[in-house]
């Protein structure tokens, strides 16, 4: 069997991308606010997607670190960071309400949407918890432990990226027709009413 360069043999790594494919594939958080953002436009679309992303390389970092067993070990702290990722989609629905942010016609500060999508990520204990059990059944016990590990997270990355930035470009073909038609202003209702509706949901989770 060949090993990678990182010490994981092929089929392994394989495996592991086509089990985070079809993770990537389900629809959650991280996919409608990039969807969301897409029907904005392009660029924020895009930016949205590598926000997305380099949220989950944070989530590696502290799988790596063992840090996210602190979510399984204590409850309350991922249940307050659940609140506050919860409370922050919240206030994206309110300032979109406010100042038109999926609006086409209105245009917003570029890195905005990176930021945010990093932080909807990032403040998301579910993931974090995800990882501390996805990762190690793949990256194996012993020497080069942490390399592995880091090798799969930032491979997840990739392909996170990758998938949401399609869903992007998709959103954007999409809004690009109805920003054309009557129906253009009802796009930042359409919008925040995702991030709204994504901040109760994890409440309620």
């Amino acid at each position: 069997m060949t090993t990678l360069a990182f010490g994981l043999d092929a089929g392994t790594y394989l495996a592991f991308c086509g089990a985070a494919v079809a993770l990537i594939l389900a629809p959650g958080p991280d996919t409608m606010y990039v969807l969301a953002r897409g029907l904005d436009g392009r660029g924020p679309g895009v930016r949205s997607a590598f926000g997305i992303a380099t949220g989950v390389l944070f989530h590696t970092f502290l799988a790596t670190l063992g840090v996210a067993a602190l979510f399984r070990t204590v409850p309350e702290a991922a249940a307050a960071v659940k609140y506050v990722g919860a409370a922050y989609l919240v206030y994206l629905g309110v300032a979109a309400l406010r100042n038109d942010e999926f609006d086409p016609a209105v245009e917003t500060e570029s890195g905005a949407s990176f930021r945010r999508g990093v932080l909807v990520n990032a403040l998301n204990p579910k993931v974090a918890l995800f990882f501390l059990a996805f990762l190690p059944g793949f990256a194996g016990q012993g020497a080069g432990t942490t390399v592995r590990m880091a090798s799969l997270g930032a491979t997840y990355a990739v392909l996170t990226a990758l998938y949401l930035s399609v869903v992007a470009l998709g959103a954007d073909r999409l809004g690009s027709r109805v920003a054309e038609t009557r129906l253009a202003s009802a796009l930042n209702y359409v919008g925040a009413g995702t991030m709204l509706l994504l901040g109760v949901v994890l409440v309620l989770e």
